[in-house]
């Protein structure tokens, strides 16, 4: 098995792949194959460029693993030193993380910003650098920088240039990941595009999880960092497809205000900037949950939603801990509705004290997305009869809605999206470097 190849685009799968879009002014973006993946034909380079006479904005959140890929530190100390101002594009490789790869890696990701900068005639440190693929191999580097310079000359703003850069980021996916929009801020219109890789390591606080978003709004940097920390802990930082966090997961966004209009500053209560932190949020969660769909060997999508918790970080802990339980996640796959497995691991997450969670007072559901009746499970800490026929028919769908009402003191809430496991994820990762 070939893992750094887009998994065979099945019907399933190509309904989620879009056959047009909406993209900003003044960016530039494509793939190509240089020579990482083995298969001869799979695109395995990307790059965006900001083609627009004035620098981008751009901030980024990183994996906080331990072992951070060269790519991660690379970009890291980037956009620190330049606070995030004069950024203007990306160079991607997939096949390879070079992570775990010593310090040959990092010379290997600095070759790439370098030459990156150099071909596009950028300002030094211009560039951010990512890769994904098999942790410990080190770079096909001479592959990679005879790429750049043939990319650089292929690159556009069609919606086929955009299809290309997605699935030259692509490894164990099943589609490329591809979202765009407009949306209209004090009557001024603007866009926003991105892209996502990741079917498996995807656990919050990212995982092998690589994105990126632009736009042609004109913002701030320090609104940009804001509004990027924002969505993506409502986003990104809210999906788990195994649990296991990665050494390479980035998440990019750039603007570079090609589409005219006043500054959006990162005001208090201003609301254009509201505005724009709420665009970007919904367009995360859109890029998110398209990673969850396309879980390794998932069969269902699920989404997770606490209510009436004390605070924002309680429900997003006890969405967390549900969404990694592999106990939880079988009895999904095997349509098993057995809520105990649910309770048990609202039970153990690392919420802030003890009135957090008050057993008495929680009830579950699971809501169908057929708009027929939720299934009550729990109400106030007592079980239901559980009609276990229908239970399974609400099991055989792809998407299910588990309603977790804590009963507290509290109106805060989080959403969550997860997916089961199958016999097919074991497949997949007990084969990952064949």
């Amino acid at each position: 098995m070939n893992i750094v190849t887009v998994r065979s685009l099945s019907d399933k799968a190509a309904r989620f792949v879009p056959k047009s879009g909406v993209y900003p002014k003044g960016f530039s973006v494509g793939g190509i194959h240089c020579g990482v993946k083995k298969d001869g034909k799979s695109l395995d380079l990307a790059l965006l460029r900001n083609d627009y006479e004035q620098p981008a904005v751009a901030s980024a959140v990183f994996t906080k693993n331990k072992f951070k890929a060269a790519p991660v530190q690379v970009s890291r100390s980037i956009v620190e030193e330049k606070n995030g101002k004069n950024i203007n594009s990306l160079i991607i490789n997939s096949g390879n993380a070079n992570a775990v790869t010593g310090l040959q890696g990092m010379n290997d990701a600095w070759k790439m910003v370098q030459l990156t900068d150099t071909t596009l005639k950028n300002d030094p440190k211009s560039t951010l650098v990512m890769s994904t693929g098999v942790i410990g191999n080190r770079l096909p580097i001479t592959s990679i920088l005879d790429g750049i310079p043939k990319l650089a000359g292929d690159l556009g703003s069609t919606h086929e240039h955009w299809i290309k850069c997605a699935q030259a980021i692509c490894t164990t996916d099943t589609f490329p990941k591809l979202v765009s929009k407009e949306f209209v801020i004090d009557g001024k219109a603007y866009r926003l595009a991105g892209l996502a890789k990741g079917a498996g390591m995807i656990c919050p606080n990212m995982a092998t999880l690589l994105g990126f978003f632009v736009t042609d709004a004109p913002v701030s940097s320090s609104a940009l960092k804001n509004v990027l920390t924002y969505a993506t802990n409502r986003s990104f930082n809210s999906i788990s497809v195994d649990g296991d966090m990665s050494t390479n997961d980035t998440i990019v966004a750039i603007a570079n205000g090609a589409a005219g209009g006043k500054l959006i500053e990162d005001t208090e209560g201003d609301k254009d900037f509201l505005k724009l932190r709420d665009e970007v949020t919904s367009f995360a969660q859109q890029l998110a949950q398209l990673v969850v769909r396309d879980g390794e060997g998932a069969t269902k999508f699920i989404t997770l939603k606490i209510r009436n918790a004390l605070s924002f970080e309680d429900a997003h802990k006890i969405a967390s801990s549900i969404a990694n339980s592999a106990l939880f996640k079988t009895a999904m796959y095997g349509k098993d509705a057995n809520w105990g497995r649910i309770l048990c691991a609202i039970g153990y997450s690392d919420v802030s004290s003890e009135d957090s969670i008050i057993p008495s007072k929680v009830s579950v559901s699971f809501v169908p997305t057929d708009g027929s009746s939720k299934l009550k499970l729990l109400v106030n800490g007592e079980p239901e009869e559980v009609d276990e026929e229908r239970a399974s028919q609400i099991l055989s769908a792809e998407d299910l809605v588990i309603d977790i009402d804590l009963g507290t003191t509290g109106t805060h809430e989080s959403v969550f999206w997860t997916c089961d496991f199958s016999h097919e994820y074991v497949t997949i990762n007990g084969d990952y470097r064949s």
